[in-house]
């Protein structure tokens, strides 16, 4: 079986009592970062042997981690942080599992566009995940003028040290739209700032952006 287990996006405390179980009997992990994994490993007494497997050695890994599937192993599939598959190379795995017929399932928990979607207010009962939007000004504002066309609540990721310029483009294509700006959800320092995009450029501005964003337009 390979199981497809959310860890927490920051809290370690958000960990569901089936994923612990499940990463403790199960015979390996997949990380993205065996170092990363390892403290929350360590931190629930988690003694499992762990693999890395990432972007650059998705392919060659994928290979391997089938074929010990297919000998009767059981592994577990986490990332870095939140759900497998969404923005990390898991979704390689899991498609090749399900193309070699290899029995998968999923232990649910924590998704930070989720997270920062309910704390909005906005509608959610349609909106539109556009993941990490492109780093170049006028890609990015391409992307954003699309978006723009849909009708529907908008979510999406945005780094540090790019947080100001994409909100001065959000400024730009979507004048006072109320918007809502989620910073390092579940953690210490959470901190979820709500206004016009030019509202938040002038509060952000006034320190260096520090930490991970979701962006709810």
């Amino acid at each position: 079986m390979l199981y497809i287990v959310a860890t927490p996006i920051g809290n370690l405390k958000d960990i569901a009592l089936r994923a612990v179980e499940t990463l403790k009997k199960v015979d390996l992990i997949a990380c993205e970062d065996t170092r990363h994994t390892r403290i929350l490993l360590d931190h629930y007494s988690i003694k499992t042997p762990t693999t890395s497997f990432y972007q650059h050695n998705r392919f060659q890994k994928a290979d391997y981690l089938i074929k010990l599937l297919k000998e009767g192993k059981d592994i577990a599939l986490v990332s870095d942080a939140g759900t497998p598959g969404i923005l990390d190379p898991g979704y390689n795995l899991i498609n090749l599992a399900i193309k070699n017929n290899i029995p998968i399932t999923t232990i649910p928990g924590p998704v930070a566009l989720i997270c920062a979607l309910v704390l909005s207010g906005k509608p959610a009962h349609n909106f539109y995940f556009a993941g990490f939007l492109p780093r170049g000004k006028i890609s990015r504002q391409n992307k954003l003028r699309n978006l723009a066309k849909l009708e529907t609540t908008l979510v999406f990721y945005e780094s540090s040290h790019r947080l100001l310029a994409t909100l001065k483009d959000i400024e730009e294509i979507f004048g006072n739209r109320e918007i809502l700006v989620a910073r390092e959800l579940t953690k210490k320092f959470e901190e979820l700032k709500r206004g016009s995009a030019k509202e938040l450029f002038e509060k952000f501005s006034l320190s260096k952006p520090r930490g991970e964003f979701v962006i709810v337009i």
